[in-house]
């Protein structure tokens, strides 16, 4: 059996406490790596690009480990749909129809797809711990009434509902890559929709400026 030890390569501190390997057997009795997904890579080091790119492509395994519950959130607030004009002395109710997209990204801004490699282990790692989907995307649609008085403009602004997941990949080979046979992304985070679709919508309103006025029929 090949002789192999523990070596850690810490890239920088974790944004999150101490970096931290999950202690398991096989982990101990092989040589591991470990690089931050938010840090500076030695350049030595694999880049957290050229790990994730072989997660499933050419690992003899990649495993996902989610590090607590997912941190649910409300996505900042923004305009939706057209803004609506009353040019008319008298107030108006004015439907508004909009739709939305929200879509996944993650801390080392990479392509992420769950049909295929890092993404997918995500993916099959997220609803195996906490039992629901992880969604790429979502669109949210709706009509939305808006009151103006005369000479005010109206608009719809939505505030979606977010989750963050961080953990760490273990990634396994079976042949050396620099100088490991086991290597730990840390610190991983990616962001997606929540799966409590719930969102914030808002009308408003404000006078028109004089050149809107102007513009008025």
């Amino acid at each position: 059996m090949r002789a192999r030890t523990i070596r850690t390569l810490v890239a920088s501190a974790s944004a999150f406490g101490a970096l931290v390997v999950p202690g398991t057997a096989h982990a101990t009795a092989e040589s591991a790596g470990v690089v931050n997904a938010r840090g500076v890579n030695a350049a030595e080091e694999p880049t957290v690009r050229e790990l994730l790119e072989k997660c499933d492509n050419g690992t003899d395994s990649c495993v996902f480990h989610p590090a607590g519950e997912p941190e649910h959130f409300t996505a900042d607030t923004k305009q939706v749909g057209d803004p609506v004009y009353n040019c008319t002395p008298d107030d108006q109710r004015h439907s508004v129809s909009w739709s939305d997209t929200t879509s996944q990204s993650n801390s080392v801004g990479l392509s992420m797809t769950t049909e295929a490699g890092f993404g997918k282990v995500f993916a099959v790692s997220y609803e195996q711990t906490f039992q629901h989907t992880w969604e790429e995307s979502h669109t949210e649609s709706q009509t939305t009434f808006v009151d103006t008085g005369s000479h005010q403009v109206g608009w719809v602004e939505r505030a979606a509902q977010m989750q963050k997941v961080r953990g760490t990949y273990e990634l396994h080979f079976e042949d050396k890559f620099h100088d490991h046979y086991i290597w730990y992304v840390n610190d991983f985070e990616a962001t997606g929709p929540a799966q409590d679709s719930s969102t914030a919508v808002s009308q408003h309103s404000r006078d028109m400026t004089r050149e809107e006025v102007d513009a008025c029929p």
